[in-house]
């Protein structure tokens, strides 16, 4: 299986690892379709990886299905995921699982990468 290594802002990192949020929303689905955990990066002001999610399903649909099905697990309100995809049609939603946190924090350089990834970056396959 495969790994991605996804920038996700700080406030939502720590909702992943509260387990309060279980549901990342992206604009852009995977092309790759045997990808089992996601490598989290906290984006500014932390900078860092700190751990990795179970990936346990990816839910593609209209926006308004999307929201009825993952509000209450999404982290978010209504208006900033309104606000989030604006101008879209489809919304793609992660279903996150187990989350395991590094006994220290990496960095990109780690994983040989030397750039800010936008959405995400593919790391490994088995």
């Amino acid at each position: 299986m495969s790994q991605v290594l996804m920038s996700i802002k700080p406030q939502y990192v720590q909702q992943i690892i509260d387990g309060t949020k279980t549901v990342e929303y992206r604009k852009v689905r995977f092309q790759r379709n045997d990808i089992d955990s996601i490598v989290i990066y906290a984006t500014a002001p932390v900078k860092k990886v700190i751990g990795e999610v179970e990936l346990l399903n990816i839910l593609e649909d209209t926006l308004d299905n999307i929201w009825k099905q993952t509000n209450l697990q999404g982290g978010c309100t209504k208006e900033e995921f309104d606000d989030y995809y604006s101008g879209k049609d489809i919304a793609i939603a992660y279903v996150l699982g187990k989350v395991t946190l590094y006994d220290h924090s990496k960095t990109l350089s780690d994983y040989g990468i030397h750039y800010y990834p936008q959405s995400y970056v593919y790391l490994r396959s088995e």
